[in-house]
């Protein structure tokens, strides 16, 4: 009775889905709400789903498991999976996902490898604040590299000056907008001086990089520790929730889930007890003999943890990122090709490792060097200093036109007030290498508009039209 009674309820959950949420299809699907130009917004980033996600999330809100279970084991094993990595943590957001996996670093368990205040962990001054302030939280430096307008990733000629000599312990960075860094250089310098990597994958699920003489892999494989985001405007959503990847080493599995689950020593998942066989047999700090595993910490952690019925519905959206990620690059292309004639007004983003692009696709740095694929998070134009229009005029245009963009995010985080406070409070707190001019000329002169799943062709038509109507009249 009760089955047929779940299995009514998730047919009309399918059926409300189908006429409600129309808008939230996917481009290809025929049966997405239709577009009109100048009315219907076209956002920068959108959650895309189908009857499937609300069908699992009104599956699991009906099971009443709540908190992380059967859903949260199946979605961490499936996308550490589709990573090719060890293991797959889920936690309640991308900023937990870097918080929690920095942490896990500065374990005292690592022994001379735990990042220590006073520590040094080369980044860069352009991106999402959450990259950098898990660093400045524990108690590290961060050391600043400039940007590189075209990538948006770091520029690394000034690497080797930022490594500091028995202070430098960590790289963490991110792959902006979908764009993968330079993986090859920086995993050397890493695997050259000892140092751990954190690459933060937010932006970048599906995304693929090619080592010379390698295979295509995807982006959060390469470093000792990965992060993801699932919040609405990612490559996957679950509404809020993120992850944080274990690459190889298992040792900074028990320390990742420590810091997610309030610092606890126990590695129990939630609702099981005495894994490890010897529940009442432990002795670790002052506590007495055979007290609780459960109740023992060896960390000042928290509690970061999602719910399952979010994992049920990541489980569906993972069935979709080879077809999101296809989608994503495609409307990129599209949108490449339609704004070409505005090479006189606007430079155009650049895949890592790449030196120019043509309608017949990228030309490379080196034709048996490394090279990427991105799935891109959004379409950026950095607008020329001669361009009769600024960026911030251009973005107001677009915003009367119902057409979404964003600046890169923070811009230069180092304008930003919580940065500038910080400098004056505490100079000593962070290491700038030189003046930044290519992430002052991302905060100045760069714009992104969406290229998600969501995206029709009709849309990206009104986008090239607005844009190149905007460019001409100025």
């Amino acid at each position: 009775m009760s089955d047929d009674l779940k299995a009514r309820i998730i047919r009309l959950a399918r059926d409300f889905s189908a006429e409600a949420h129309r808008g939230n299809l996917p481009g290809w699907d025929p049966a997405r709400a239709p577009f009109q130009p100048g009315v219907t917004p076209i956002p920068y980033a959108a959650r895309t789903f189908d009857a499937e996600e609300v069908a699992a999330a009104i599956s699991a809100t009906l099971d009443f498991w709540l908190t992380l279970g059967p859903e949260g084991d199946g979605f961490e094993s499936e996308l550490a999976s589709c990573l090719g990595v060890r293991r797959s943590i889920l936690v309640n957001s991308g900023s937990s996902a870097n918080l929690t996996a920095f942490c896990a670093l500065t374990s005292h368990k690592l022994g001379d490898r735990a990042i220590r205040p006073g520590d040094e962990v080369i980044t860069c001054a352009a991106g999402f604040p959450t990259t950098v302030a898990p660093i400045i939280q524990n108690g590290a430096i961060p050391v600043f590299l400039d940007n590189d307008p075209l990538t948006l990733n770091a520029r690394l000629d000034r690497l080797e000056e930022a490594f500091t000599p028995g202070r430098t312990k960590a790289v963490m960075m991110a792959h902006t907008l979908g764009n993968p860094f330079d993986i090859e250089t920086i995993h050397a310098f890493c695997q050259r001086h000892g140092l751990w990597l954190i690459e933060d994958n937010c932006d970048s699920l599906g995304s693929t990089y090619t080592l010379p003489g390698g295979s295509a892999r995807l982006t959060g494989a390469f470093g000792d520790l990965s992060t993801q985001s699932f919040y609405p405007p990612h490559h996957l959503t679950l509404g809020e929730g993120g992850a944080v990847n274990v690459v190889r080493d298992m040792r900074l599995k028990v320390l990742v889930e420590s810091f997610r689950d309030w610092g606890r020593d126990c590695w129990c998942a939630s609702g099981r007890d005495n894994t490890c066989g010897k529940r009442f047999g432990w002795q670790l700090g002052e506590l007495p003999e055979g007290y609780d595993h459960k109740y023992i910490y060896s960390h000042l952690g928290y509690n970061l943890k999602p719910l399952d019925i979010q994992a049920a519905i990541g489980r569906q959206q993972l069935k979709k990122l080879d077809r999101f990620g296809e989608a994503r690059r495609a409307n990129w292309d599209y949108l490449r090709r339609g704004l070409a004639p505005l090479e006189e007004f606007f430079e155009f983003h650049l895949p890592t490792h790449a030196k120019a692009w043509s309608p017949r696709g990228f030309a490379w740095q080196s034709e048996t060097g490394p090279r990427c694929s991105p799935s891109w998070f959004g379409f950026m134009l950095l607008v020329r200093p001669g361009a009769p229009f600024s960026r911030t005029g251009l973005a107001r245009h677009l915003d009367e036109k119902n057409i979404g963009n964003r600046m890169l995010f923070g811009g230069n985080l180092l304008r930003q007030p919580a940065f500038i406070q910080l400098r004056k409070e505490r100079p000593e707190a962070l290491r700038i290498l030189g003046d930044n001019p290519g992430a002052d000329r991302i905060m100045n002169e760069s714009i992104f508009l969406g290229v998600y799943p969501g995206l029709t062709r009709p849309m990206l038509d009104f986008m090239i039209e607005t844009i190149t109507r905007f460019a001409r009249k100025n």
